[in-house]
């Protein structure tokens, strides 16, 4: 159950990163979503969801890596 719920944690923002990237897009190839305003700030919401989920997966690894002891210390932390 646990790693159901993991594997959604993950795909969730997969799946918001991959609208952002769809969103950009769009904006480069003209063709306009009714929901934004101008074609700047749809492509800067899908910059923001790209960068966000990217972030949030990013982040998820890191934490489970450091809980695991998976991380290499680096030389300064010695």
């Amino acid at each position: 159950m646990i790693r159901i719920i993991a594997v959604l944690m993950l795909l969730i923002p997969g799946l918001i990163s991959a609208y952002g990237i769809k969103l950009m897009r769009d904006t480069l190839f003209n063709e306009f979503h009714p929901i934004f305003f101008h074609n700047g700030i749809q492509f800067i919401a899908g910059l923001v969801f790209f960068i966000g989920g990217i972030w949030f997966i990013g982040g998820f690894i890191v934490y489970r890596d450091r809980k695991k002891q998976k991380k290499q210390q680096n030389k300064n932390d010695e």
